[in-house]
């Protein structure tokens, strides 16, 4: 069982660079970079309601469960 990411494809639906996303919700670029390709261990629930702000968009279409 996997939690999948999928801040990717939400910032390229809302055609928002890594850096201007940044910027809006105020969390480094090494930060979202590590949440973009997956490699973060946990999210605070503040940063996912600023990420969902900016893409306008349901935590769900951020993070995926898939079973193995």
């Amino acid at each position: 069982m996997a939690i999948i990411v999928n801040l990717d494809v939400m910032m390229a639906k809302r055609k928002i660079s890594l850096s201007e996303l940044s910027q809006k919700v105020d969390i480094t670029q090494a930060n979202i970079s590590i949440l973009k390709t997956g490699k973060a261990k946990a999210i605070r629930f503040n940063t996912l309601n600023a990420l969902c702000r900016e893409l306008d968009c349901q935590p769900g279409d951020i993070l995926e469960f898939r079973k193995d």
